[in-house]
């Protein structure tokens, strides 16, 4: 099958995580076996796919899996947020798995673990519902106003995050790994079935990436 074309539609963020910094694109491609063998730094289907700790939303059966890396202060992420969750409404059997991937600074970092302590109380689509969805320049207080506007306990959730930190932060690690051994340069950035696709998609776009991803997957 021929590889998809890169639909970022705008230059990428420049980012920063522990220490690295880089930026830039990388040309969308079909993930080949080989792709997700495990190989050097590059990850295995099992861990992209399926890590038990990293929540889920949208079909949790459904027969084609997307992956998004992004950044709770990342723009793009941002706006291509109803197009992405649109797409997989519209669709109805779409897996989606949130990477928590915060790369723009201290505060993104700080919305990532909250987000994910949200989790013991069984509400994290509502966190990250609520901090994408933010138009203001993110700080501690704004995340927890947030949160506590969609529901969330947010003194629980810092206890939560204190008790889980280790557990939270490995998570973040693996996130981090994972985007780095797939050469993602940015947010945001997906994998769609086993298609790569860096950068912003609109909700027909991502339709056509997914549509490409479930007649990949029958032709085999």
């Amino acid at each position: 099958m021929d590889k998809l074309n890169d639909m970022s539609g705008s230059a990428p963020n420049r980012r920063r995580m522990l220490g690295l910094l880089g930026a830039g694109a990388v040309t969308a491609g079909a993930l080949t076996a080989s792709t997700y063998a495990q190989a050097g730094d590059e990850p295995g289907e099992a861990a992209v796919l399926r890590d038990p700790d990293v929540p889920v939303g949208g079909n949790v059966d459904g027969d084609i899996a997307i992956v998004e890396w992004f950044d709770y202060q990342c723009p793009y992420c941002r706006k291509l947020e109803p197009e992405l969750r649109q797409a997989i409404k519209d669709d109805g059997k779409v897996r989606l798995v949130w990477k928590d991937w915060p790369i723009l600074g201290p505060v993104s970092i700080v919305a990532s673990r909250m987000a994910l302590a949200a989790k013991y109380q069984g509400k994290y689509a509502e966190a990250h519902d609520a901090l994408i969805g933010l138009t203001t320049k993110l700080t501690e207080a704004r995340i927890d106003e947030a949160l506590a506007a969609a529901g969330i306990d947010v003194d629980r959730a810092k206890r939560d995050l204190a008790t889980n930190e280790k557990a939270i932060n490995a998570i973040l690690a693996r996130n981090n790994e994972q985007a780095e051994g797939l050469a993602f340069k940015g947010t945001p950035s997906f994998i769609v079935g086993k298609f790569r696709v860096p950068g912003t998609l609109t909700k027909d776009e991502f339709a056509q990436v997914i549509a490409d991803a479930r007649k990949a997957k029958t032709a085999k």
